[in-house]
């Protein structure tokens, strides 16, 4: 009996040397990626991916209170929490499964007491209570024979990445939006001083037409106008300091800080606009979180094909148990009161319903999703920067065009208020003009917050600073 003990043991070694996965051969989804993009020809792109570290992108636009800014993204935003959260949560799945390699080891220690019925024939104990004092070590395990723990801890491994690449498009999708939210901050302050100076200007002269209506030069319709002029821009600067200070508590929940103690101070500049490179390296659209994550998960939906396939298999499982029991406490642990077994136990599921194919659809279904997903991520990421770089080429136009109409309304201000002083024409003239030429410069400062925001928007696309890798080279 022993030689066919041995080949039974031999042969099931070979199986389980011979374990494989029954996940499907993987390949990411193929899509249509372009030559180049259609707003920037010189521009090269490549398939997405995330290997490549990011830097901080926002130093590029050279501010040191947006760098302040953003170094407390980390610390206190509570949505990037939260992603690192559910990124611990799924690596915490990934050792989970793999310790479905391991055994199972646990260890018991009872005492109890047992009474049999009196009334039971032929029973030795009937009417007795009996003590049973029993400590025990058991053992369980699976050999990984077709895979299905293998193939859930590809699963597991792939979504912990998924996580990781989520966390990146966390942190990317807040530092951007602070940028942007500072940005406009920034405008509105620009368009305060503007405002603030024009109301100045504004009540001098509102004073100086008051004098002379009073020595009877003029009549009070210039005064009514002037009035109205004045008392209009005061309510646009009040409106303007109103939305300031929105975007103030909005950075201010950005960073982590409550909006009744966070504050920043106004500060009039220009927007220091990052120049954009004439040619594009491939990797650069491969840093892509967005893009990472959808493409792991599609991984994820393979190998959970391969846990739905390995269900069709037969399930071994090697058990044993050993311990001590005694009736009586004085000989529980003495070498008779040694229990022990030792076996494999074979299972396979006959007939279910058809529940095994059905998980296995569903399986498939998902993968089906899951890559459908990820095409659509990489087409909407080309979209977006052919959208940036169009908007960066238009605005770029927009900018130069309104400041020629400034300086040409600047001038016109200028020569209006000469002929007024000459009595050449009226004062509702002099008001049209500072009306003309105060928009004007309005907006002008607005095309400039929209271009840095739109510098903004394409560092995004392209999935963090399209300098690092040239500035790590340098460094």
């Amino acid at each position: 009996m022993k030689l066919p003990l041995r080949r039974a043991a031999c042969a099931l070694a070979c199986v389980f040397v011979a374990a494989c996965s029954t996940v499907p051969d993987y390949r990411p989804p193929e899509v249509a990626v372009p030559a180049h993009f259609a707003s920037a020809p010189g521009w090269s792109v490549a398939s997405p991916s995330d290997q490549q570290a990011r830097g901080p992108w926002w130093t590029l636009f050279q501010d040191p209170t947006l760098d302040a800014l953003e170094a407390r993204v980390d610390v206190s935003n509570q949505t990037l929490k939260k992603a690192v959260a559910q990124l611990q949560q799924a690596r915490a799945m990934v050792d989970y499964q793999r310790a479905g390699f391991w055994p199972t080891i646990s260890t018991s220690l009872s005492q109890n007491r047992t009474r049999t019925s009196a009334n039971l024939e032929g029973k030795s104990l009937a009417g007795k209570t009996v003590p049973d004092y029993a400590v025990g070590l058991s053992a369980s395990w699976e050999p990984d024979l077709f895979g299905r723990i293998h193939d859930a801890t590809l699963n597991a491994q792939a979504n912990a990445d998924a996580s990781a690449a989520d966390v990146e498009a966390v942190r990317l999708s807040v530092t951007s939006q602070l940028a942007i939210d500072y940005f406009n901050l920034r405008s509105l302050d620009t368009q305060k001083k503007l405002l603030d100076d024009s109301i100045d200007a504004y009540s001098a002269a509102l004073k100086l037409l008051d004098q002379q209506l009073a020595n009877g030069a003029i009549d009070a319709s210039a005064v009514a106008q002037a009035q109205a002029q004045l008392e209009s821009t005061r309510t646009q600067a009040t409106e303007t300091a109103s939305q300031r200070s929105q975007l103030e508590h909005a950075i201010a929940t950005l960073v982590g800080q409550p909006a009744s103690t966070f504050s920043i101070a106004p500060v009039v500049q220009p927007f220091a606009l990052p120049s954009i490179p004439v040619a594009l390296p491939s990797q650069l659209l491969e840093r892509r979180p967005d893009v990472a994550a959808a493409e792991r998960r599609v991984f994820a939906a393979n190998a959970q094909i391969g846990v739905a396939r390995a269900a069709y298999f037969p399930s071994l499982v090697l058990g044993a148990n050993v311990g001590l029991e005694s009736t009586f406490f004085a000989p529980w642990l003495t070498a008779p009161s040694l229990f022990w077994s030792l076996g494999p136990q074979l299972a396979a599921t006959i007939f279910d319903g058809g529940r095994r194919s059905a998980m296995l659809a569903d399986a498939r279904a998902q993968y089906e999703g899951a890559a459908a997903d990820y095409r659509q991520t990489v087409l909407t990421s080309f979209q977006q920067v052919e959208d940036d770089l169009t908007a960066l080429t238009a605005l770029a136009d927009e900018a130069r065009s309104q400041r020629r109409a400034s300086d040409a309304a600047a001038l016109s201000l200028k020569l209006t208020n000469n002929r007024f002083q000459a009595g050449a024409v009226s004062y509702l003239d002099v008001v049209t003009a500072q009306t003309i030429a105060l928009s004007n410069e309005r907006t002008a400062d607005q095309i400039d917050a929209r271009r840095a925001i739109a510098s903004v928007g394409l560092l995004v696309s392209l999935g963090g600073d399209w300098n690092a890798s040239g500035r790590r080279a340098a460094e």
